[in-house]
């Protein structure tokens, strides 16, 4: 018998954000945090520390042995005590102060943050790159008409490019929402066994210099904010904040992809297709809409997540509580991992969307008729008709041509039928001058044209340098 494989590690996730969240890249933080620890201790005075202390500790953050940890957490079932016991092993002069002053989630606390911190900057990357794909895909279809669908029946025309932008627009403003919260980022800085700073304040026995600690260990982290209280941990709502923003991303691509699998649906566009790839087994000519439908079932389990993370918060008994630990161990990298892999997806689609944009012209020619009635009636209200009589002669029509469209498979005459309605002041021209406006899209293409040239692009020419990173 094989073993269980994590099918998000294995199948639902790339290198970039996997390494952010590995084994190695926590052990190396924790000793990042000890390092700044131990730094801040000395420049405040504290003489147990010393430089050449500090030198070997940051000579050694990357001499890591995860087999003596892992050995040694099994005696002590202690993972923080493990890490130490294993980082003064290769630490000589300073393992007397490793950690000195600190409790557990002073190094788990802070990483949780640091790595999470790392994570949000993919995620912004992605966006921004998935954001740059949908102005190029908006200016390529901003023009081209499409049938509007209100509770997915037939409405009013839009164009492809304006229903586009609507999501663009959407995940605009996730991104200002990443970017808030990035702006503001906050740790948990250096707070003691149950918040109070209590060890700090015996070991300096100055308020002062404790208060100072807290924000110099920040700062050498390279955070500018600490939590301003906390219990032994910071507080975890801060994780609600977090999986918040990344269960909206998640929101936003699954109504677009919804949307995908909807459009594909009537024919009117098509997933990027491989030559060599297969829709179904058993229906050779299926194109099915694999990415959009992987994308909807992952999003869902982000979506879902975020009761964990309530959940978590509001079971903290007073200072701590230890069953936060596993499901976060869980939920937080399996979080970035799907939506980092859910934005990348999403962005190779809307790079490569094929528009087919005569089957899109075919089925709003069928429904043209019935969406040019609010014209129609307007330009009999301009003749002198009485709005409320010619609304019930077109609602008439109306209904009497749907009924032999469905039952008897007839064609669509409504306009025929208006044209020699006597009742009805407008002659066939007039009528097919109404369906051939281009006002039946109303200000589509201006939309548009003000939101990519207001909103999109100036977002996208800002944070280009961020693109270029990847």
């Amino acid at each position: 018998m094989g073993e269980y494989e994590d099918i998000v590690l294995s199948k639902y996730s790339f290198d970039e954000i996997k390494s952010i969240f590995s084994e190695k890249n926590i052990i190396r933080t924790w000793r990042l945090c000890w390092v700044a620890l131990a730094e801040a201790e000395h420049e405040l005075g504290l003489k147990q520390v010393t430089k050449p202390m500090i030198a070997e500790m940051k000579k050694n953050i990357d001499n890591i042995n995860l087999t003596v940890r892992k050995k040694k957490e099994k005696e002590t079932r202690h993972d923080v005590l493990a890490e130490i016991y294993t980082y003064g092993l290769v630490c000589p002069k300073a393992k007397g102060i490793i950690h000195l002053g600190a409790t557990s989630q002073f190094v788990k606390d802070n990483t949780d943050l640091i790595l999470q911190y790392n994570a949000l900057k993919i995620i912004q990357t992605d966006l921004i790159s998935l954001l740059k794909n949908f102005y190029t895909l908006i200016q390529r279809t901003k023009k081209i008409p499409t049938l509007g669908y209100t509770h997915f029946q037939p409405a009013q025309p839009t164009t492809l490019g304006k229903r586009f932008s609507v999501y663009a627009q959407d995940f605009l403003m996730d991104l200002q929402e990443l970017n808030t919260l990035l702006n503001n980022y906050t740790i948990r800085g250096a707070k003691g066994a149950t918040g109070t700073q209590a060890s700090y304040l015996k070991l300096f026995g100055d308020s002062k210099k404790v208060k100072k600690l807290d924000l110099l260990v920040a700062k050498k982290l390279g955070f500018a904010r600490t939590f301003p209280v906390s219990t032994q941990t910071y507080t975890r709502k801060y994780d609600t904040k977090i999986a918040s923003v990344l269960a909206s991303i998640c929101s936003t691509a699954k109504k677009f992809a919804t949307d995908i699998r909807l459009m594909s649906n009537l024919g009117i566009i098509e997933e990027p297709f491989g030559k060599k790839q297969a829709g179904s087994s058993a229906m050779p000519y299926k194109r099915n809409p694999m990415k959009s439908e992987r994308i909807c079932s992952l999003c869902r389990k982000v979506i879902n997540n975020m009761a964990d993370f309530y959940e978590v918060y509001s079971e903290q008994w007073l200072e701590r509580s230890l069953d936060d630990s596993a499901c976060r161990r869980i939920d937080i990298p399996q979080n970035f991992m799907l939506a980092d892999y859910i934005l990348r997806n999403l962005a190779e689609i809307v790079d490569g969307l094929v528009i087919f944009e005569k089957q899109s012209e075919k089925i709003m020619q069928q429904e043209l008729p019935f969406l040019a009635t609010e014209d129609i009636l307007m330009e009999c209200v301009k003749k002198g008709s009485d709005r409320q009589k010619i609304h019930d002669i077109i609602k008439k029509h109306a209904y009497e041509v749907t009924k032999n469209i469905k039952l008897k498979g007839k064609q669509n005459d409504l306009i025929q039928r208006l044209a020699q309605d006597a009742r009805i002041p407008l002659k066939m021209k007039e009528l097919e001058k109404i369906l051939s406006s281009k006002t039946l899209i109303g200000l589509s293409v201006e939309q548009v044209d003000d939101f990519c040239n207001e909103n999109l692009k100036p977002v996208i020419q800002n944070l280009k340098p961020i693109i270029k990173m990847r």
